[in-house]
């Protein structure tokens, strides 16, 4: 793997909850629950952040899709998790919005997804480019030079700026959202997170804004399948600077896939989700990629929606790829090409509708490696040598008084790290009630795209939210 940052780094980040990273068989499309509901429609706007030096001005922004009543005056932002992107909550948002009252829901898009070239995605999902196209602008030239015109990737070089754009970053541009969200007190915030995003979420009440604790912006805390970490797990100095000064010559982005290409894994998702959006039953595009990973190639032919849901099953995904697992089903018994089998929480149709949304997509193509060494420095919440020399302000811990839940998956999950972290926040803050919702059956996505009739987190997370915004 030529990733600077091993597979099995990753793997030890995720079981701590640091960066644990985005219908037939009874799925709900957000569509469908907004036509069920009444829920008003949904709507995309921009957030102006504070700017980073180096870093070009026409990136100092995040962008949000809201879900609910715009008028409501409580807000639930929601930061997503490592290579996440708004899309992820495109099923938990609007259902949210429906069902807790007076709610409307905030989805962050980090300030990398600016970076993307999304245009051919658009022309797919308007109908106006096929599957195929799509699959060529983006990945297919890879092996076939003869496509033009095609995806232009972004240098190391040309981005180095992004090197910078670590937790501080994250949090400064967070705060911006949030700010804007209570809209001077006049409305109540709740600050949630998937995977990485959760980390956020407990990070944030404890930072240091300008003399301003971070807590006194919220009424709570969500954190799903990402959270604070007990005591007694820090990097040292040694080893943040030695990943920082790694970033000047490895380039600024996180590789998932360790082929040199770090915005594959995002673009390669994303066309494949599309593929299986737009055209379901039909032989998948990736099948005659030469250059694609034997660990998403089945043995028979397979259809656009079998291929997605064979890449992010938990049952044939490899498993360093668990921050993309979910249980949707299998490969069906027979066909030419087979296809997919729903008899899981998660319905492929669920994964393919968010996955292939633009804009803001459910997919970070260009991951910021140093927001992951930074939150695994920033992971047990108090000031170390390490997170002073990163510039971590991390000094409100003591302070925090929120009501927190949390929910953990398999991933999350490992060795109770979600439920332990979270109980050790409590501990040693002033948080009144912790709830920790534990399902270990379920992979690190299902949370998120599972069938809300088949969804722990949303059965839990609903009546929790009605009693912290009280």
């Amino acid at each position: 793997m030529r990733c600077w940052i091993s597979r099995r780094a990753i793997a030890g980040l995720l079981a701590v909850g640091t960066v644990i990273a985005a219908c037939s068989g009874g799925g709900t499309t957000h569509q469908a629950t907004a036509a069920a509901t009444g829920a008003p429609a949904e709507a995309v706007f921009t957030v102006a952040t504070p700017h980073v030096p180096g870093t070009p001005t026409r990136y100092d922004k995040v962008q949000i899709r809201r879900y609910g009543n715009p008028s409501a005056s409580r807000v639930l932002v929601l930061a997503p998790g490592t290579f996440g992107g708004a899309a992820d909550f495109d099923i938990v948002g609007p259902y949210l919005g429906a069902h807790v009252p007076n709610l409307q829901v905030w989805t962050e898009m980090r300030r990398e997804g600016a970076l993307e070239d999304n245009s051919m995605m658009l022309r797919g999902l308007a109908g106006t480019a096929t599957p195929q196209q799509v699959f060529d602008y983006y990945i297919g030239w890879i092996s076939n030079p003869k496509i033009s015109p095609h995806y232009q990737p972004l240098s190391n070089s040309a981005t180095a700026y992004a090197q910078q754009w670590g937790l501080a970053t994250a949090m400064n541009d967070l705060h911006a959202v949030i700010t804007q969200a209570r809209d001077g007190g006049r409305r109540k915030v709740i600050l949630g997170g998937h995977s990485l995003g959760g980390m956020e979420a407990a990070i944030y009440p404890a930072w240091d804004f300008g003399g301003r604790a971070g807590y006194r912006d919220l009424a709570g805390i969500m954190c799903i399948d990402g959270c604070a970490s007990a005591p007694g797990i820090s990097v040292s100095l040694a080893a943040a600077q030695a990943s920082v000064e790694q970033l000047s010559t490895k380039g600024p982005w996180l590789d998932l896939l360790g082929i040199g290409l770090p915005w594959v894994a995002g673009a390669l998702g994303e066309v494949s989700a599309l593929a299986a959006y737009k055209q379901p039953d039909a032989l998948s595009v990736l099948q005659g990629f030469k250059l694609l990973p034997s660990y998403f190639r089945p043995a028979v032919p397979v259809t656009n929606e079998a291929g997605l849901g064979y890449g992010f099953d938990a049952a044939t995904s490899p498993k360093f790829l668990a921050l993309m697992h979910i249980h949707s089903g299998h490969l069906a018994a027979t066909g030419n090409p087979r296809g997919w089998v729903n008899d899981g929480p998660t319905p492929i149709q669920n994964l393919a509708q968010a996955f292939s949304r633009e804009p803001l997509s459910a997919l970070d193509w260009y991951y910021p490696a140093r927001l992951t060494i930074d939150a695994g420095a920033a992971r047990s919440l108090v000031p170390t040598p390490a997170t002073n020399w990163l510039g971590l302000r991390i000094s409100h811990l003591a302070e925090v008084d929120l009501p927190l839940y949390a929910f953990q998956t398999s991933l999350g999950g490992t060795a109770d790290a979600v439920e332990r972290g979270a109980h050790s926040y409590q501990q040693r803050s002033k948080i009144p009630s912790v709830q920790v919702v534990s399902h270990l059956e379920l992979g690190h996505l299902d949370p998120l795209l599972a069938a809300p009739a088949k969804n722990p987190f949303l059965q839990t997370v609903v009546p929790w939210l009605n009693s912290a915004l009280r």
